[in-house]
């Protein structure tokens, strides 16, 4: 798993604007369906907290890059919204 991650956070480096804008899409996206899967279950309390973390995850991702942070932690940004959304996404379609 270590050596996958080396391997794309190169590549990442590489090709850091190129990826970037393509980071932006993917991480909005799965935000956006991840709230839409949650609303579907209500809009109770724990909706708003899960929503509250999608939001919360997929807005730093999207600033550190409008911010020009380092390419290291955008890629780690972008991994915690993934999965932060996939798996609201799963629990919503789920219960």
């Amino acid at each position: 798993m270590n050596a996958l991650y080396t391997k794309i956070s190169t590549d990442w480096n590489e090709n850091f604007i190129g990826y970037s804008a393509l980071a932006i899409i993917l991480s909005t996206c799965l935000g956006s369906i991840a709230i839409m899967t949650t609303m579907m279950q209500g809009n109770g309390v724990a909706q708003m907290i899960q929503i509250f973390f999608v939001v919360a995850a997929c807005s730093a991702h999207n600033a550190s890059i409008l911010t020009v942070q380092k390419p290291n932690l955008v890629l780690n940004l972008l991994i915690t919204s993934v999965i932060v959304s996939l798996l609201t996404i799963s629990t919503g379609l789920l219960f």
